[in-house]
């Protein structure tokens, strides 16, 4: 079974965030700032064949998950739901040491 995976806007707003977040962390490497988000890309391509793979964001909704994509010493997290047997959306993303989602 294939998904098609979809952004809300608030999660294309997250991307974009996270850039500058990441170029403050070291402003003299922006070839780090292209390696992340092409870690993010790949791991979400993984959610169009297996979204059930992922942890469960809340125990009370089992469609409601967590993408864990690590990159170097810490990593990123995206927050999705699994809408139907076709889509899933993802709803945020953040950096693992950002304190939550916003």
């Amino acid at each position: 079974m294939t998904y098609s995976v979809r952004f809300t806007g608030h999660a294309e707003a997250d991307l974009v965030r996270l850039y500058p977040f990441i170029l403050s962390r070291d402003a003299a490497d922006w070839q780090v700032a292209e390696r992340a988000l092409e870690a993010i890309r790949q791991a979400i391509r993984a959610l169009e064949t297996s979204p059930f793979s992922c942890r469960k964001a809340n125990a009370g909704n089992p469609f409601l998950r967590e993408l864990i994509i690590p990159f170097g010493w810490s990593g990123y997290v995206a927050l999705f739901d699994i809408e139907d047997s076709e889509t899933v959306t993802i709803l945020a993303l953040r950096h693992q040491r950002e304190d939550d989602y916003r």
